[in-house]
């Protein structure tokens, strides 16, 4: 359970965020964004009693997403990043550190690349920067690949929406607006990856929708990053392999 949560005004939307424990006065929160179609609780559930252990934790979730209503504007990667920065600045936070996943992670990086002041250390995880970076299976619309989320998954992300969204009936539309923003051309080039100031860990899954290729070659591009990819793991698996992420995270961030 989040030690608080709340609505803040951002961006037109009424967007949602938590508050998970506490950390020594001046230390740097560390901000959560969870994946697309996704929670909070989906998302991080397995590694946010450790990782708000010792500091505090912000979770938002992102338009459309959860408790979040939708708008009438389209998702892109750059509105979701400006409502976090723009959320942090309700809550008078000028710099912090970001665990962002998939969707999350693509939503950090923009931060880092646009915003790189209010970026401490950064990881992310299923994180591309271009959309080579992900297998072409993946993209095959007929979900048979191993790489994707199973139906079982599906219906756990249909079943926390339809639990805690202000508009349970227009998951299908969200889900299309968030496959849209996900597979959407992505705004960086390589040259943006090389002037992200932010010491940087990149986690993928060998199963993930991310190529690992595709991963170290952002590692190589970014002046300060470390890459880690988790054996038997796919997308939907990554952030629940806690004895393999927590001791990851844990040495990054401290």
């Amino acid at each position: 359970m989040p030690s608080s949560s709340a609505y803040a005004k951002v961006n037109g939307l009424e967007m949602y965020y938590e508050i998970h424990g506490a950390g020594p006065g001046g230390s740097r929160p560390l901000v959560l964004l969870h994946g697309g179609a996704l929670t909070v609780g989906l998302t991080f559930s397995s590694v946010l009693p450790a990782l708000s252990a010792h500091r505090r934790v912000v979770a938002p979730e992102l338009q459309g997403h959860g408790h979040t209503a939708d708008g009438d504007r389209e998702m892109t990667v750059s509105d979701l990043a400006s409502d976090v920065v723009s959320l942090l600045d309700e809550l008078g936070i000028q710099q912090a550190d970001f665990l962002g996943f998939s969707l999350g992670g693509l939503t950090a990086l923009e931060i880092a690349v646009r915003h790189p002041e209010r970026v401490g250390q950064l990881a992310l995880a299923a994180t591309v920067y271009s959309q080579d970076g992900v297998h072409d299976e993946v993209r095959v619309p007929d979900y048979s690949s191993p790489r994707l989320p199973s139906q079982d998954d599906f219906q756990e992300m249909a079943d926390a929406y339809a639990a805690v969204a202000p508009d349970p009936e227009h998951f299908q539309d969200f889900l299309a607006k968030v496959s849209a923003a996900a597979n959407a051309p992505l705004p960086w080039t390589a040259d943006d990856l090389r002037a992200v100031r932010a010491r940087t860990l990149l986690l993928v899954g060998d199963s993930d929708f991310v190529r690992v290729e595709h991963a170290a070659d952002m590692q190589r591009l970014l002046p300060d990053a470390q890459l880690a990819v988790l054996p038997d793991t796919t997308h939907m698996a990554l952030m629940h392999r806690t004895s393999l992420m927590l001791p990851l995270l844990g040495e990054f961030f401290t």
